[in-house]
């Protein structure tokens, strides 16, 4: 359920809970709105890793399309301002930009999670396996476009790498 806030925009909506022990690990892009940073890349992925202070080193990497030996990669930190709300992360590639990671969906598993943030202009489903069940996928983008989510140029990652 989404909520209409004052300026008529939805509220986005994050998931109660989130055991940040069980997220992390890596996880395979499966399909994401325009980020520049990926605009060139393939077989993407993104590696969280728990640290001893509580926050969460995180490793984006993905293939040149038009050079797929080639990788570039980005290394950021990941962190909960908030205890009480767990599912709404920051993240920080390049003080001092800090960027909204919202979990607004997450399978009770762990095996597939999508991510948001309150403006609208980025998501990202992201699953353990290159590949995630049609109709999962269907549900997720349902979700999204129930959310207020634009989705007419939402991007699928290609995973062809080795």
């Amino acid at each position: 359920m989404s909520f209409i806030s004052v300026s008529g925009q939805k509220d986005l909506q994050v998931v109660p809970s989130v055991d940040i022990k069980r997220y992390a690990g890596t996880w395979y892009e499966i399909a994401r709105l325009p980020f520049y940073f990926e605009s060139k890349l393939k077989c993407i992925t993104a590696t969280y890793t728990l640290r001893d202070d509580g926050k969460i080193d995180v490793l984006n990497r993905g293939h040149y399309i038009k050079e797929p030996g080639k990788v570039n990669s980005a290394r950021g930190l990941a962190f909960v301002p908030d205890k009480n709300v767990p599912a709404k992360l920051k993240v920080q590639f390049f003080w001092p930009f800090r960027g909204d990671y919202w979990i607004i969906e997450l399978d009770k598993d762990y095996g597939y999670v999508m991510i948001g943030e309150p403006s609208f202009k980025y998501l990202w489903i992201l699953s353990r396996y290159k590949k995630l069940d049609p109709e999962i996928l269907d549900k997720l983008l349902e979700k999204a476009t129930d959310s207020g989510y634009d989705l007419s140029e939402l991007i699928m990652t290609v995973h062809d790498c080795t």
